[in-house]
């Protein structure tokens, strides 16, 4: 055996050995990872259960997820609110059909402290669905119904949960007989579903602020007069966390016979709405025996210049006034423009980002090389730039589109969170960097003396620069961000897809400009052989980021799969070095095809080395970082220590977050902030966000974020926190704690 080899297998651990040996005679093989998550706490259990003790051929009929929560916890109905609805995903034997949900008339939900919190259920609850059998069924034999269930349940926090759930049943040919108890428990519940009005008839209209339902009886005297109405939106059109009021329209003797209810629109809700659906319920029910809580309404939506009891001016309604020119703003769409123009900002400070950096060099060479072109390619050039961008954040947006609509709570730069992704990234940003050393060149090099790029690649190069910056920019959280992004993951998919064009276009527009205006490159010095040095150069900050991130792995997988991480990325350069090496200037093309078999087949290897198997599960303990003792986070956790009348300060962050390792630097290397803790006796908490973590994105989502940093501060004696701003200095941090005046003991 060569002895360098003979040594390095002394040293290797026996899975390197293996990996390598499995390696050399499998190129090309690329494994991939499931992580399993653990099982959330079980607040709410589920159950299916039939009305029906068997199954007759072609009969429907119908069967319920039975929800029982715990005290003081609920789920949600159909139109959430802050919270998820439940869902069903059927596993039905060939030929079986399931319906919709059939949703019962929902309860305001509020927390402990009486804040509304969404719509949805409380105790045991029974969601129907109608399950249809072919007609050819067999009988004789069982049937088995399965159904992943999934639901958000909340109480003081919010945990995602579900059950895989199953329902065995024979089939018969005769009629099935009832299934005690819950034949009787579900036809009191399909009894007691919305359906439309019979005795009252309801009218909508809406105005700026409101929409306002008229009901009014269709006979003499109805045999239930309603109490406590309350109207539950099927979309967002109306606020569902703001209160409603309801005045009587009339009387007839002791009975009222008409009501005007009057709810708040939502600012993010369909700003053309022409039909009015949802559930009006009442306290005491519509029927004289208390039952059906709610009536489905689904009515005409008509405009109306003022709501009965509303005097609004023409101002107020958002109307141009007298003399004015400019388009009138609304209060129904000011909410969507400001949301735009802080996306827009923020996209534009990204710029300034850490995370970015990296890519301003590249773009500066294009804009060097550019000078003294004809204007037209410089334009092409930034077209395509802001096209790159454009198109990457629609692909980020879609695929949060998605995996929302499947579920999943997501935020911004939640790809960072899957270490796999993390890894590829860093091969890619390594890549690009040893190119930009020289070690190898995409064809012809970026300058040959007084020579040019040739179109072609030029705008390829341009296009890749666009998406490179766009998936750069995601670690980090420009200030204005937070709120436009907190308000692209709540929205609807067209306004969410509106938001994200707004920060894309924030981030291209300064390089749009440079290749609008010639002025301003024109300034630039000429292309020349200065640039090699110049490129070169400005791969150091790639290496920087590759660094970086190599960091961010360090949290996410294990210490042997960190090992493998870092051979996997020798084996890559290795490949780099040797393609390079062989396709210099002048290298026959049998000699250039050899050096690309070579790149293939040795980075294929660093890959399927490299490639992280699992996320590391990390196990709670305190952590002292720059002088402050870090306990790691939980809703649990904060209760308790502001039980006990502690000040505590939550830092939601992840390794990936380049803004919060900054502000870290920033404010915890601060001798009046480690001081001012110590004087305190601050409570420090950890919420790391660096793997995916459902609680720390449901608690996120409570205040309407969805990136970090986020830091609050409990004070003693309030009900809510201090929010700070995305970036932190020592003095916002110093005047959010003097503001406390509870003494310490």
């Amino acid at each position: 055996m060569v002895p360098h080899m003979s040594a390095f297998c002394s040293f290797a651990p026996n899975w390197l050995r293996l990996r390598l040996l499995v390696g050399l005679i499998a190129l090309g093989w690329l494994q991939t990872a499931t992580a399993a998550l653990p099982s959330p706490e079980t607040h709410v259990q589920g159950s299916l259960v039939s009305a029906d003790a068997s199954i007759q051929p072609g009969r429907p009929f119908t069967v319920a997820l039975r929800l029982e929560h715990e005290p003081h916890w609920h789920t949600y109905w159909l139109n959430p609110g802050t919270g998820l609805a439940t869902t069903l995903a059927w596993k039905l034997p060939a030929g079986f059909t399931a319906g919709d949900i059939q949703w019962p008339a929902p309860i305001v939900l509020k927390d402990r402290s009486g804040t509304v919190v969404g719509n949805g259920y409380e105790g045991e609850t029974l969601l129907l669905v109608t399950i249809t059998p072919p007609a050819t069924l067999a009988t004789g034999t069982e049937v088995r119904l399965e159904a992943d269930a999934e639901w958000l349940m909340c109480s003081d926090v919010c945990i995602p949960g579900g059950q895989a759930l199953s329902l065995t049943l024979p089939v018969r040919g005769d009629p099935p007989s009832p299934n005690p108890p819950w034949h009787e428990k579900i036809a009191a519940t399909a009894a007691g579903l919305p359906r439309p009005p019979e005795q009252w008839k309801v009218t909508a209209s809406r105005d700026e602020k409101n929409i306002t339902l008229h009901i009014t009886p269709t006979a003499d005297r109805p045999t239930q007069v309603p109490e406590q109405l309350h109207f539950f939106a099927d979309d967002n059109l109306v606020a569902y966390e703001l209160p409603q009021t309801t005045q009587p329209a009339g009387t007839a003797g002791s009975a009222r016979v008409g009501f005007i209810l009057t709810a708040p629109v939502s600012p993010d809700g369909p700003q053309n709405a022409t039909e009015l659906r949802g559930v009006l319920t009442s306290e005491n029910g519509w029927r004289a025996d208390g039952s059906m809580r709610g009536l489905r309404i689904d009515v005409p939506l008509t405009v109306a210049s003022t709501a009965p009891g509303a005097s609004l001016s023409t101002a107020e309604r958002g109307a141009p006034t007298p003399g004015s020119t400019a388009a009138a703003v609304t209060p129904a769409n000011s909410g969507l423009l400001a949301t735009l123009l802080l996306a827009f900002v923020g996209g534009l400070i990204l710029n300034l980002m850490p995370c970015v950096f990296p890519v301003l060099g590249i773009k500066i060479l294009g804009f060097v090389n550019q000078a003294g072109h004809a204007r037209s390619k410089v334009v092409a050039h930034g077209l395509v730039f802001t096209l790159g961008v454009l198109l990457s954040f629609w692909v980020l947006a879609g695929a949060l589109a998605i995996l929302r609509a499947g579920g999943d709570q997501l935020g911004w730069g939640f790809q960072l969170q899957s270490p796999a992704f993390v890894f590829s990234l860093t091969v890619l940003l390594l890549v690009f960097a040893m190119n930009m050393s020289g070690v190898f060149e995409f064809g012809l090099r970026a300058t040959s003396v007084g020579g040019e790029l040739q179109t072609k690649s030029g705008l390829a190069g341009s296009f890749f620069t666009g998406v490179l910056a766009t998936v750069v920019a995601t670690p980090c959280s420009a200030p204005f961000l937070a709120p436009a992004l907190g308000a692209a993951l709540a929205l609807s998919t067209i306004e969410s897809f509106t938001i994200f064009t707004a920060i894309a276009l924030g981030l291209a527009t300064p390089y749009l400009l440079l290749s609008i205006f010639p002025g301003a490159v024109k300034i630039l010095p000429r292309p020349g052989a200065w640039m090699e040095g110049f490129k070169q150069f400005m791969a150091f900050p790639l290496y920087a980021t590759v660094a970086y991130l190599v960091w961010v792995l360090a949290g996410q997988v294990s210490e042997e799969g960190f090992q493998q991480v870092l051979f996997g990325l020798v084996l890559v350069a290795l490949g780099v070095w040797i393609y390079g090496r062989w396709s210099m200037p002048g290298a026959s093309p049998a000699r250039v095809r050899s050096g690309a078999t070579a790149l293939v087949l040795v980075a294929a290897l660093g890959l399927w080395l490299g490639w992280p198997q699992a996320t590391l599960t990390q196990t709670p303990g305190s952590v002292t970082s720059a002088g402050v003792a870090w306990q790691p986070w939980s809703p649990e956790a904060v209760q308790q220590l502001r039980a006990e009348g502690r000040i505590v300060y939550v830092d939601f962050t992840a390794r990936w977050c380049a803004t919060c390792q900054t502000n870290k630097k920033l404010v915890f290397h601060s001798d009046e902030v480690l001081q001012t803790f110590a004087h305190k006796k601050v409570a420090a908490l950890r919420a790391d966000w660096t793997n995916k973590d459902p609680r720390i994105t449901a608690e996120l989502a409570r205040y309407g974020r969805s990136a970090v940093p986020f830091n609050v501060i409990w004070l003693p004696g309030r009900n809510e926190p201090v929010i700070l701003p995305e970036i932190l200095t020592p003095g916002t941090v110093l005047e959010a704690l003097q503001s406390e005046t509870v003494a310490v003991q």
